[in-house]
């Protein structure tokens, strides 16, 4: 009998690892980035295919005396490059030791930085495939296995298309970088897809806005993108800062192009005149980060533009870190000729995980999942059963076990108020809590937002909660309607809900969208339905189940040490109930 083939995706990029397992049909068994598993945000240099877990992710969703083709992100000629570059003038510790600071601190990324990064991309490379080959001679003998290398910026355009329910697509992936350059055009047509042009440049929108971040304060190697966005509608245009940016780089075709290695290095070193010092008050940096995001709207609408004079499709994908600036990706329809976009769930590095299982099964000539409908993001690990017994028989909490009420409780709790911990199901695929590991709220009290940060995340006061509303009822709330169940654009609230809904409005009257439906989360449906009935309105804040710093919640003790070391007053685990 033929053994049954299963892909194991790997992302091998040294931050944001992850882990997918697709079947030969081209469904996907289980997805998840390895931040979850290790609790450790973003998992810097943590190796993906741990040993022991890639036994347990067999064990439950694969056959034991399978074919497993492992396939990471990275091409075979990248592979060699990477290891080349160790030896050119290889940064060591005593090195960066000797080097005054001045030195160190006269770029945003200086070459030290960029040889440790380089070096931390080897390792990992160099420890791909081990942990599950491993794995699968200790335990599983019957096993046989084969490796796979795929381009890096094709497995962020087969997670971008294949997970969209479109049948045909122009692909767009912008990240920091990849094998070549930062920018990749594809077209996505019958299941296949068509490179269309590749960048060999070293100009990045992903690394303009990593300059951003760390002029406005922040940390770009925490993922620290997100408080720019959310710092922008604070503040106004610099005038200034937008002409020296305009002087420093410009869109050519589909890339951004740098005016020159002097320009950069001068505008920078200008640039730092108006940088957020350590221990300043955020909203100091509020017009640098509106600028900022001012900017990169102009460049990617000019970008997308462009691209759509190709005439490859009315549709777009947008795949690659850039796809995360969910403050731009809700104006793509209204700036360009592109009537639909799709952005998926995982489209930074962890996503490629997923991409470069897909591609090795449609390699196959199997059918790398048929379009009839978005993904479901609900593909990462599920509450261990053994560990909720253990709670309720050990833990001295009095549990209320409710089912087929645990929808109108809920409800109940949150229009009066209450902070809500929910954990249900298998986790979100991305960086985003999309209502199974989701710390909820009552969207109506102006105080809401405020109350959540200093009592829960523990974070900015500026940092905003985004709107989880019932899919029918979107065009009531938000101007330019669109589908958006993977929280992935930002859209703007009519004038006359926005009093009803304060928690949930950012200062620019904009929201960064969920919409939910009873097919893609039918207990996450139900509960905001049952809200509505209560309150009349169909949506909740919504906020990842975290503190600030911290991943989002993995397994069900992580759950309980975040609801009691903070303000969380109801903590829901599937049909059980525990109030403090």
């Amino acid at each position: 009998m033929q053994k049954k083939t299963f892909y194991v995706g790997v992302a091998t990029t040294y931050h944001d690892p992850a882990i997918a397992i697709v079947d030969d049909a081209g469904e996907v068994l289980f997805a998840e980035a390895t931040e979850r598993f290790t609790q450790n945000k973003r998992a810097i240099g943590c190796l993906a295919e741990t040993g022991y877990r890639m036994k347990a992710l067999v064990e439950a969703y694969c056959a034991p005396d399978g074919h497993f083709v492992i396939a990471d992100s990275w091409s075979q000629s990248y592979r060699k490059i990477a290891d080349t570059l160790r030896l050119v003038g290889f940064t060591t510790p005593a090195k960066i030791m000797a080097i005054p600071r001045d030195q160190l601190s006269g770029s945003w990324l200086n070459e030290f930085e960029t040889h440790y990064m380089f070096n931390m991309q080897r390792v990992a490379l160099k420890q791909f495939g081990l942990g599950m080959m491993v794995q699968l001679k200790r335990h599983f003998p019957d096993a046989t296995a084969e490796i796979r290398h795929h381009d890096h910026h094709s497995t962020h355009a087969a997670m971008a298309s294949y997970s969209s329910a479109f049948a045909d697509a122009a692909c767009l992936v912008v990240d920091g970088f990849g094998e070549l350059g930062a920018v990749s055009v594809f077209h996505y047509k019958d299941r296949a897809l068509k490179a269309i042009k590749q960048y060999v440049d070293p100009a990045s929108l992903g690394f303009f806005y990593m300059m951003m971040t760390t002029l406005c304060g922040f940390d770009h190697e925490k993922g620290e993108e997100w408080k720019v966005m959310g710092l922008a509608p604070y503040g106004k245009l610099d005038p200034k800062v937008y002409e020296l940016l305009k002087s420093m780089m410009h869109v050519r075709d589909f890339n951004l192009r740098y005016a020159s290695k002097k320009a950069m290095k001068a505008g920078y070193e200008e640039l730092q005149k108006s940088a957020r010092r350590k221990g300043e008050d955020p909203l100091k940096a509020a017009d640098l980060a509106f600028t900022a995001q001012a900017l990169y709207g102009e460049w990617m609408t000019e970008i997308i533009a462009n691209l759509a004079l190709l005439g490859l499709s009315d549709n777009l994908v947008v795949g690659g870190g850039c796809a995360l600036n969910s403050a731009y990706m809700g104006k793509v329809t209204q700036k360009t000729a592109f009537k639909q976009l799709h952005v998926p769930s995982a489209p930074a590095d962890d996503g490629n995980a997923l991409g470069a299982a897909w591609l090795s099964c449609h390699q196959d000539g199997r059918l790398a999942r048929s379009a009839r409908g978005v993904l479901s993001p609900y593909l990462g690990s599920a509450v261990d059963p053994r560990a909720l017994a253990n709670m309720l028989e050990f833990s001295g909490l009095k549990a209320r076990h409710l089912p087929g009420t645990i929808h109108d409780e809920t409800a109940r709790l949150l229009s009066e108020g209450r902070l809500v911990g929910w954990m249900q199901g298998r986790a979100e695929w991305g960086p985003r809590a999309l209502g199974n590991r989701s710390i909820l709220a009552d969207p109506r009290p102006t105080t809401m937002k405020d109350k959540i940060n200093a009592r829960v995340k523990f974070r900015e006061q500026f940092r905003p909660f985004a709107p989880s509303i019932l899919h029918e009822h979107g065009d009531r709330y938000f101007h330019d309607y669109q589908f958006s169940p993977y929280m992935e654009r930002t859209l703007v609230f009519r004038k006359e809900v926005q009093a009803q809904v304060s928690a949930v409005v950012h200062d620019d009257e904009t929201g960064r969208v969920q919409s939910v439906t009873a097919e893609l989360n039918p207990g996450y449906h139900a509960l905001i339905s049952a809200f509505h009935r209560l309150t009349g309105v169909p949506l909740l804040l919504n906020t990842s189940f975290n503190v600030m710093g911290k991943p989002i919640i993995h397994s069900l003790e992580d759950a309980l040490a975040t609801f009691f070391t903070s303000g969380l007053d109801v903590l829901v685990v599937g049909d059980h109930l525990i109030e403090k």
